[in-house]
C-alpha cells in the first residue's frame, strides 16, 4: 500500500487569523514522522462561493467551477487535521462552506483536529465532529486543544512566544493525535481501495 496522504486544513480566513502559527507548527511535527505525506490545504487559496448547488454532490454534481476544484483537492487526501478557530461557540462560517461544498470526497476517511482559544476550541471541534460524522467520516478520539495559559504563552495578543514553548504540555496529546490518526487513515485507506478492487471484479 502506498503512502497515504494527509490534508491539513486551515479553516480561518481572516487577515488576522492565529491559524498560521499552529498550523505550520503541526505541519513541522508531521513531516519529522515519516509515516505518511502531509500537505497545509488553506481555504484562502479556494475563494469559495456560498453554497448554491442543485443538491449536495452525493446526489447531483456540482456546476460551480471553485467548487469543483476543492472537491478535487480535498479528494486527494486519505485523511485530514483540521486547524480549528472557534467563533462564538462553533466553527467558522469559512469552514462549514467548505465541508457543505463536497460529501463523497470526505466520506470512509478520518478527521483529526488542532483546537486553540480560551478553550481550546473544544465547543467547536464537538460541533465539527457532529458534521463530519454525517459526511460519514470518523472523527478520531485523540486531540489538541492549545487552551488556558498555553494559548496565552504562544498568543500574538499574549507573549507571543514560539510554539516550542508549550511543547512540554502539549506534545503528548499531538503526539497521541498523529498515532490516532495515522492508524484509522491505514485502515479505512486499505477498506476504500478493498471496495474498489471489488468493485471492479
Amino acid at each position: 500500500m502506498s503512502k497515504p496522504k494527509i490534508g491539513i486544513i486551515i479553516s480561518s480566513t481572516r487577515a488576522a487569523r492565529f491559524a498560521d502559527k499552529p498550523a505550520q507548527w503541526i505541519l513541522e511535527k508531521a513531516q519529522q514522522r515519516g509515516d505518511a505525506d502531509y500537505e497545509l490545504v488553506d481555504l484562502r487559496d479556494f475563494d469559495l462561493p456560498f453554497f448554491d448547488e442543485v443538491a449536495s454532490n452525493a446526489w447531483v454534481p456540482s456546476q460551480d467551477p471553485k467548487a469543483v476544484a476543492w472537491q478535487k483537492k480535498i479528494a486527494e487526501f486519505d485523511g485530514y487535521i483540521f486547524i480549528v478557530a472557534e467563533y462564538n461557540r462553533s466553527i467558522t462560517g469559512a469552514l462549514k462552506n467548505a465541508l457543505d461544498q463536497a460529501y463523497v470526497e470526505w466520506t470512509k476517511k478520518p478527521a483529526a483536529y488542532v483546537g486553540y482559544g480560551s478553550v481550546g476550541a473544544a465547543r467547536a471541534i464537538e460541533q465539527l465532529r457532529l458534521i463530519n460524522v454525517e459526511l460519514q467520516m470518523v472523527p478520531v478520539r485523540q486531540g489538541v486543544h492549545i487552551s488556558g495559559s498555553e494559548f496565552f504563552t504562544v498568543w500574538g495578543g499574549g507573549k507571543n512566544e514560539p510554539m516550542s514553548a508549550i511543547e512540554g504540555p502539549v506534545g503528548p496529546s499531538v503526539n497521541d493525535m498523529f498515532d490516532n490518526l495515522v492508524w484509522w487513515t491505514n485502515a479505512t485507506k486499505t477498506a476504500r481501495e478493498d471496495d474498489v478492487r471489488q468493485a471492479a471484479e
